[in-house]
């Protein structure tokens, strides 16, 4: 059977992620919600470190504020891309590796600690602990980690409302209700509660859980959607007004978890 690594590599080798970043409208709500986020809590020139950079789509855009980056990321056809894309920045360096192995850097060595990717494709308990504990671990205390994650809600709702109800909540959830995470989900969600859960009895304290696209990721594929240019900055700031209130959290595809290190 396919490994983790491999099931990741192989999707990630056939699709483009920067550019649903760039194109689709809740790739544009996602970046943008991130970006704020993360200005909030990253000071200039702070030291930041992106597992699971993806082709560097954030990595590049903080290395070009000023801010000294580090990313790493698995899948050696975005790891390219990155390197390629940031060629001329001297703030920014590449490395292939994996969330829940980041044992070439020191203890304490960054301001920010981005995770916005990895957490979506660790299924086993002990990777998950060991990617959360490696964040922690290279954060210095009082720096701040965020933490991507996927609400198993939203899932079903963008993906199977058609016709494939059955197939999808049966891959997602127990019979009895229990959310379900194993890796040929590809893609695996959470409960809002039980992601926040995992952070029970480490080293940091919670400080924001929020929406990065809202429903936007469900409501796209309807032939009426439409988003033109013009009312898009104002749902944006629509958007950025209410994504951390805690009723709208689970209709949103992609979640923030931000904590600091104690």
């Amino acid at each position: 059977m396919a490994t983790r690594e491999e099931i990741v590599r192989g999707f990630y080798g056939q699709i483009d992620e920067d550019r649903r970043l760039r194109f689709s409208r809740h790739g544009q709500l996602e970046y943008l919600t991130t970006m704020a986020l993360i200005h909030r809590y990253a000071s200039p020139g702070a030291r930041v470190l992106e597992i699971g950079a993806g082709t560097g789509r954030y990595s590049i855009a903080l290395a070009k504020e000023g801010m000294d980056v580090t990313a790493v990321e698995l899948t050696e056809t975005n790891l390219q891309v990155l390197r390629e894309n940031g060629r001329d920045l001297k703030n920014l360096k590449a490395f292939s590796g994996d969330a829940t192995e980041l044992g070439r850097f020191a203890s304490g060595g960054f301001d920010v600690t981005l995770s916005l990717g990895p957490m979506y494709h660790l299924y086993e308990r002990a990777e998950v602990e060991r990617a959360i504990d490696e964040a922690i671990r290279v954060t210095r205390p009082g720096g701040t980690l965020f933490f991507a994650f996927l609400s198993v809600y939203a899932i079903m709702y963008a993906n199977y409302l058609y016709g494939n109800w059955a197939a999808g909540q049966e891959e997602n959830f127990t019979d009895e209700y229990k959310v379900r995470h194993f890796k040929e989900q590809l893609f695996t969600g959470y409960d809002v509660g039980e992601f926040e859960g995992l952070f029970q009895g480490r080293p940091v304290k919670h400080l924001t859980t929020a929406s990065a696209d809202g429903p936007l990721e469900a409501l796209e594929r309807r032939p009426d959607f439409s988003i033109p240019e013009a009312d898009f900055p104002a749902f944006a700031r629509w958007h950025l007004a209410f994504c951390e209130k805690r009723e709208l959290l689970g209709s949103a595809s992609h979640l923030l978890y931000v904590c600091r290190k104690k």
